[in-house]
């Protein structure tokens, strides 16, 4: 990651920094993973987000990646997170980090969240656990379906409720995450 300097020029995070801070970011978000509610066959937990957003400004979009999909694994393996939580926030911690370091660097990226997660993750998480019929274990411990099929998966309903159910999680994630990236450079913590 690289960030202008008053200068202008760039300055570049070194690699174990960067791996140090997805690590400190990734159990950070397991932590706050068990603030969750459960809605549907997902859980809403706006803190994952909160962790997108910082991992995309702060580490780039590739460790933002990488940071979403630990967290998932460790979520599930620790039953506090669903199959869902894999396309949930892996989307939309990539595209704050696209937004942020490739389009424009401002903390607005954040905003961006809700478009991976509410749109495109819920949209791929629809159509991987719609096929199913029933409660499905992947990897012996992650659940990727309810024990009964909910009727609000069916038809048209079934897209527009998971989009819905992803953005009540996620909206209130972004917000935070941008409003704490504000406090971090105030604070002369992240530049």
């Amino acid at each position: 990651m690289s960030t202008e300097t008053a200068i202008g020029q760039v300055r570049t995070i070194p690699r174990t920094q960067r791996l140090a801070l997805t690590a400190t970011l990734t159990a950070l978000g397991v932590v706050l993973g068990t603030l969750s509610v459960p809605i549907g066959p997902a859980r809403v937990a706006p803190f994952q987000h909160f962790i997108n957003v910082l991992a995309g400004v702060l580490v780039g979009p590739w460790y933002a990646l990488l940071t979403a999909f630990a967290i998932s694994v460790l979520r599930n393996a620790l039953g506090t997170g669903t199959f869902l939580a894999f396309p949930g926030s892996m989307f939309g911690a990539l595209f704050v980090g696209l937004a942020y370091h490739y389009v424009r660097r401002t903390d607005v990226a954040a905003f961006v969240e809700p478009i991976g997660t509410s749109i495109v993750g819920a949209l791929v998480g629809y159509a991987l656990i719609a096929p199913l019929q029933a409660k499905t274990l992947l990897l012996g411990f992650v659940a990727a379906n309810p024990p009964a099929y909910p009727p609000y998966l069916a038809g048209l309903g079934g897209p527009i409720a998971m989009v819905v159910l992803f953005a009540i999680s996620d909206i209130p994630g972004c917000i935070l995450g941008f409003f704490a990236l504000r406090a971090l450079r105030r604070a002369g913590v992240a530049f």
